[in-house]
């Protein structure tokens, strides 16, 4: 099994390597051929943040998700199926600030049916794990 990771984020990346996973630096997807994954996991910045109190720097790039905090997760959406193998899973972290049912419809104008596998609630928020596949 190959394990790869990505992230716009060029600390992130060096981060990866010294902990032995293989890194890339990507804008999502990319750089990387039609459907070479047969999993792909995703915790895309989610939260919902004014672009007026975004900051330039690499913190705020790894959790703003825009206004509506789908900001990465809809190119995400739209671009995934390309590089999914035919059988393959893509599994999806999104916050309930972020809206699950409008992320579950995103995924389905995509062709993806999406499964809840497990929440977890904090005092602001609950984090659910999406298993979408075709």
């Amino acid at each position: 099994m190959r394990v790869v990771g990505s992230d716009v984020n060029p600390h992130a990346c060096v981060q990866a390597s010294e902990r032995g996973v293989e890194a890339v630096r990507a804008d999502l997807l990319e750089p990387f051929q039609d459907e070479v994954f047969d999993a792909i996991l995703f915790n895309a910045p989610y939260l919902p943040t004014d672009s007026d109190d975004e900051r330039d720097d690499w913190m705020e790039v790894a959790l703003s998700g825009g206004e509506d905090g789908r900001a990465v997760v809809e190119p995400f959406l739209a671009s995934v199926g390309r590089v999914l193998a035919p059988d393959g899973a893509v599994y999806l972290l999104v916050s309930s600030l972020t809206g699950v049912e409008e992320v579950v419809d995103l995924a389905a104008s995509e062709g993806f049916s999406a499964a809840a596998l497990r929440d977890e609630s904090f005092p602001f928020e609950t984090l659910t794990v999406l298993k979408l596949v075709r």
